[in-house]
């Protein structure tokens, strides 16, 4: 039975871009508005799932509660945890980070930022989370509310993108992809 994962990330949030991810930041009206435009005319969906952190999870339970869906919050499909990078800009890591950022940017398993979650581990938390979701869920159409990083990762694979052009995916805020569990390297 195939799943059919549909992936939402969260709408801007009130402290801006950079590197966020284990900060537990609110969404702004604007990053609202983003989530539910995206959602306006998509679906159904027989279940949602959401990353813990409040700027997926807040609007996870709005979703849930208007299409009486059930929600399951699932830890693993959190951000990947930049260490001491964590809520600062790339202009910001520019000025005393630069080698270091270029590091990462340009080979992001290769390199991890300092005191960061190294990106291995990053990519084995996701897919068996995706794995699990795929089995626990087979035959249904699910709607994953998650971050940047888990998606570019689950997507990069779902291209057959190379590990190290990772970073070359991109995706905006409130963006909603459709992804093929079989070609992100979950089998079916």
């Amino acid at each position: 039975m195939i799943t059919r994962i549909d992936l939402l990330r969260h709408g801007e949030t009130e402290q801006g871009g950079g590197f966020r991810g284990s900060l537990d930041d609110a969404l702004t009206a604007h990053g609202w508005q983003q989530m539910r435009d995206a959602v306006a005319l998509a679906g159904p969906w027989d279940v949602l799932v959401s990353s813990p952190l409040q700027r997926c999870a807040a609007f996870a339970r709005e979703l849930a509660v208007q299409q009486g869906l059930p929600l399951q919050l699932e830890p693993d499909l959190r951000e990947l945890h930049f260490g001491d990078w964590e809520g600062r800009s790339a202009a910001d890591l520019m000025q005393d980070n630069a080698e270091a950022l270029g590091l990462f940017w340009a080979d992001p398993y290769g390199f991890t930022p300092p005191g960061g979650e190294p990106l291995v581990q990053f990519e084995a938390r996701v897919l068996a989370a995706i794995d699990c979701l795929r089995h626990r869920f087979a035959g249904q159409r699910l709607l994953v509310i998650c971050h940047a990083g888990v998606m570019r990762l689950l997507l990069a694979r779902a291209r057959g993108l190379p590990r190290e052009r990772l970073l070359e995916v991109v995706v905006a805020h409130g963006e909603l992809l459709p992804l093929d569990a079989c070609a992100a390297g979950v089998e079916e």
